[in-house]
């Protein structure tokens, strides 16, 4: 191979766009519960507990990953640029006043997608490679 074509080739692959570490996250209903699209503050507000209610009426019933998953971290960076140590203060306050309670914790995405099945009003946030026919992105988050 000639220097050319071996700096021809390492150029090449410089400029190529770089596979992304992460998967993008989305938010996620179930399928047929009606809802085409989510706001950013609708998830903000259902998720840390202000309202729960979905814009078609059906109670919402937000669904965390599992503690120690890089997506729940990653989550609520997005959602509200806070690490988890403060989601959990915030949650313990809530509790304390007797507010509201936090999300539902999922062992296991399966399980997230099993409840997203099986409840209308389930919510949840998973890597957009999970996504599957029972479910329905509403809002894509960006990194």
């Amino acid at each position: 191979m000639s220097i050319t074509t071996t700096l021809l080739l390492t150029l090449c692959l410089i400029l190529l766009p770089r596979a992304r570490a992460e998967a993008d996250l989305v938010v996620v209903v179930n399928a047929r519960n009606g809802i085409e699209r989510l706001t950013l503050d609708s998830v903000i507000n259902i998720f840390m507990g202000r309202y729960r209610q979905l814009p078609s009426g059906i109670p919402a019933q937000p669904v965390d990953q599992p503690d120690g998953r890089p997506e729940k971290a990653r989550f609520y960076r997005l959602l509200v640029n806070k690490d988890l140590a403060e989601i959990n203060a915030y949650w313990a306050r809530l509790i304390f006043s007797g507010r509201t309670s936090p999300p539902y914790q999922a062992k296991s995405t399966a399980e997230i997608l099993d409840r997203l099945a099986r409840q209308p009003g389930a919510i949840a946030y998973i890597e957009r490679n999970q996504a599957d026919p029972r479910v329905r992105i509403v809002l894509e988050l960006e990194h």
